[in-house]
């Protein structure tokens, strides 16, 4: 199949009775060609996230590090003798899962996880109200999820997956820093999630819960992945949101007395470039994505890779391409000049289609456009300039912390695996492939293995509450 690029180099009419000159293809080039990335320009994003890291380590710079490097207190994994029943609840977007995770012995592999869970979809009144909204509402989700499975007798150990930026003071204890994805319940910045958790079950009383656990997204996808493979010391999320976590050792983690061993760190890296750091990669439309969030100058490494931008950022160059004439003949429909109307699923659509154009004909005519092949095409390769560029962006800040950990551990060569979870990394029929070959050509010294999470967030946070349960019990007989 021709690829988009080497379609435009062709002369086709449109409906309108318009065609594209040599000239106006190659001004549609050199518009695009602003989103690609060299080598020499990766390794500088890579070397200034390493810059950050260590700023977000240290006592003396973290607060203003752009990195947060947070200690999760997650520093033992699984070893496949924990078993029993668990609730696992993960929020982290527009969505709320409640899992109940049973994990028992298994002769072959040691260990077996089973899963039983319910999505919850939570109200905009929610998401922007209080914090006690929020966390009641959380509550009223596990009432009826309990009830459903008539556990509601049980007092179970729970593990709580919580995709905010957090900082922890101990595994179950952790306050909240600042919302970031769409959340804005007031209240909660500042206070112990977990204590408004259980605040808001005690309020209910008709369940009880025993809040064991809370970890970020990225710990609990790296921790289920590690039951499959014993190499994960890396979890990283590509989907509405972006962040990584990894296996630091003790010693250069300042915020967290003792030497000695590994904690789990998470990155929290969607802040990066919060100080100025990806400034000159900033291109106008993630200028304007930006500006018009809910929360400018912050998460800008994520506003230029995550699912939540990125139909946004696709949208803004097809207008700049309308405005310039080199695109629908000039016009655009009142929807396609909406924001938020390109969403990011159409970007995996329009890069899936077969080469008929049927499905980008059929997602442009919804937006209100009737578009030439010559626009099909050139859509798709906006689509692919947008895409590529975040998965290349994604993999400079993994190649990143992986050269890190081995030099950290003063390996001459390191063999890891990452676990990886997310809408974006598993839908979108591109971003896994170019994000993994980046990686792989920025860290020469590794041999890294990528493994794809299945509902990494709430198996992760259970078998990190069975830890934690087992670490409780063992100090107890002590």
């Amino acid at each position: 199949m021709p690829c988009a690029s080497s379609r435009l180099s062709q002369m086709v009419r449109s409906p309108y009775g318009y065609s594209y000159t040599a000239d106006e293809i190659y001004r549609v080039k050199q518009i695009l060609s602003e989103f690609r990335l060299t080598k020499e320009e990766l390794k500088e994003v890579m070397k200034r996230m390493q810059q950050q890291m260590d700023r977000g380590l240290r006592l003396e710079t973290h607060e203003e590090a752009s990195v947060k490097m947070l200690p999760t207190y997650v520093c033992s994994t699984p070893e496949g003798s924990e078993v029993g029943n668990f609730l696992a609840l993960d929020l982290g977007g527009t969505n709320f899962r409640v899992m109940l995770v049973i994990v028992g012995e298994d002769e072959e592999r040691g260990w077996k996880v089973e899963t039983k869970n319910q999505m919850y979809s939570i109200p905009e009144d929610a998401m922007t109200g209080t914090a006690e909204m929020l966390f009641d509402y959380i509550a009223e989700c596990m009432s009826d999820f309990l009830d459903k499975h008539h556990i509601k007798h049980k007092k179970l150990p729970l593990g709580f997956t919580f995709s905010f930026p957090v900082r922890h003071e101990d595994i179950d204890k952790g306050i909240l820093l600042n919302w970031t994805k769409g959340f804005k319940a007031s209240g909660a910045e500042g206070n112990n999630v977990v204590g408004l958790l259980r605040d808001a079950i005690k309020r209910r009383g008709d369940f009880e819960m025993d809040v064991v656990a809370m970890v970020n997204d990225t710990v609990a996808t790296m921790i289920s992945c590690y039951y499959e493979d014993r190499s994960c010391e890396v979890g990283m999320i590509v989907g509405t949101g972006c962040n990584a976590c990894y296996m630091e050792e003790m010693r250069t983690v300042e915020l967290v007395e003792g030497e000695e061993g590994r904690m789990c760190v998470n990155t929290e890296w969607g802040a990066f470039g919060d100080n100025g750091e990806l400034e000159e990669f900033c291109l106008e439309y993630d200028i304007v994505v930006d500006e018009t969030s809910i929360n400018p100058g912050q998460q800008l490494y994520e506003k230029v890779i995550s699912g939540k931008y990125m139909g946004e950022l696709v949208r803004l160059v097809l207008m700049k391409l309308v405005n310039e004439n080199l695109l629908f003949n000039g016009e655009a429909s009142e929807l396609l000049k909406t924001r938020g109307s390109f969403e990011t699923r159409y970007v995996s659509q329009v890069e899936s289609d077969t080469g008929d154009r049927k499905q980008i004909y059929n997602i442009l005519s919804s937006l209100g456009v009737l578009p030439s092949e010559l626009d099909c095409d050139i859509v798709r390769l906006v689509c692919e300039s947008v895409s590529t560029r975040s998965a290349h962006m994604c993999g400079a800040g993994l190649a990143g912390v992986i050269n890190r950990m081995r030099e950290r551990r003063s390996q001459e060569a390191l063999k890891i695996t990452v676990g990886v979870d997310g809408s974006v990394y598993k839908l979108h029929p591109c971003f896994r492939d170019k994000f993994h070959k980046i990686v792989w050509d920025l860290t020469p010294h590794c041999d890294i293995t990528f493994i794809q999470s299945e509902e990494g967030s709430g198996r992760g946070a259970a078998l990190i509450s069975a830890v934690a349960c087992k670490m409780a019990a063992s100090m107890l007989t002590q």
